[in-house]
């Protein structure tokens, strides 16, 4: 009988190797997976910081906005361009301000300069409605003192009716704000 055992033991295994294996079922032990090794470290390089995000700075551009004969009244077209001026004074918090109020020759030096202030005023009140802080706008008038345009017409005149828009050349103290 021990030669029939030993027999069946040799067929047996003969086969076990004659066939795949079946895979494994999910009932069967888990197979461990073998982690692969750990990269070996990098040399080390010199690294160079990462460069500070770069700051865009807006740049304030000077502008101006017109007025009708003898009035300080904004028109649409003027608060447009205020507005224009608000968004970029918005992104520089820094930077004071200054409003330039300019009138045409005709008219007294002294009512010119009072009309000047006003549409200085005007345009500062203007400005500080949409949310800009008053301490950083410096509203003045030169009456007739600056013409823009010479002449003795009504082109000359409607460019003198304006207020010029422009940075400060100082900028807002911390204490201000």
């Amino acid at each position: 009988m021990k030669p029939i055992r030993i027999l069946a033991a040799a067929v047996l295994a003969a086969a076990a190797c004659s066939h795949a294996q079946p895979s494994p079922s999910a009932s069967a032990q888990p197979a461990v997976e073998a982690a692969p090794p750990p990269a070996p470290p990098a040399p080390a390089l010199a690294e160079e910081p990462a460069p500070a995000p770069r700051t865009v700075e807006v740049e304030m551009v000077a502008t101006s906005v017109y007025f009708d004969f003898d009035s300080s009244e904004l028109s649409p077209e003027t608060r447009a361009t205020l507005q224009t001026f608000f968004d970029l004074a918005r992104q520089r918090p820094d930077q004071a301000l200054r409003i330039e109020g300019n009138c045409d020759e005709r008219g007294t030096r002294e009512y010119n300069l009072a009309l000047g202030q006003r549409r200085a005023d005007a345009a500062k009140s203007y400005l500080v409605n949409l949310g800009l802080d008053a301490s950083r706008i410096k509203a003045i008038s030169y009456g007739k003192e600056r013409p823009r345009a010479l002449g003795d017409d009504e082109a000359a005149w409607r460019q003198n009716r304006r207020d010029d828009l422009m940075a400060a050349t100082e900028a807002v103290s911390q204490a201000s704000r």
